[in-house]
């Protein structure tokens, strides 16, 4: 393992979550986000392929059958890659993050009343000295 750039040709990014999801350097925080990731980019895969259908299909522009089998290969690999990521997000097979922990809810803290009968007072204005 070496601590440069790159491990396997992955950014230090990725790399951190390669083994099971443990970061080989202590200091950066591993947030895999890979069911996010995939939807997000298949989402956008499946709109990119959607543009560039739009030329054969609608306008009867560039209609030759190797570039429509490749809008079809990019929608088919968009619509892959959003499952995915559905599926992994569905299934919680996302590792616990760093608030995993954190209750969603109603705040319980109270502000603190200074004034008088639990009255509470206009903070003191500030006043610049010249």
């Amino acid at each position: 393992l070496k601590l440069g750039s790159n491990y396997l040709g992955l950014s230090v990014a990725t790399a951190c979550c390669v083994r099971k999801h443990r970061c080989f350097f202590f200091t950066m925080v591993c947030e895999c986000q890979w069911g996010l990731t995939c939807l997000f980019l298949g989402g956008f895969i499946i709109l990119a392929a959607g543009v560039f259908s739009f030329f054969p299909f609608v306008l009867g522009l560039l209609k030759y059958d190797w570039y429509i089998a490749l809008c079809y290969v990019w929608f088919a690999l968009g619509v892959t890659f959003f499952g995915l990521g559905f599926l992994y997000e569905l299934f919680c097979c996302a590792p616990k993050q760093r608030f995993a922990k954190e209750k969603r809810g109603l705040a319980s803290a109270r502000e603190a009343a200074a004034g008088e009968d639990d009255i509470a007072s206009a903070p003191t204005p500030y006043i610049m000295i010249a």
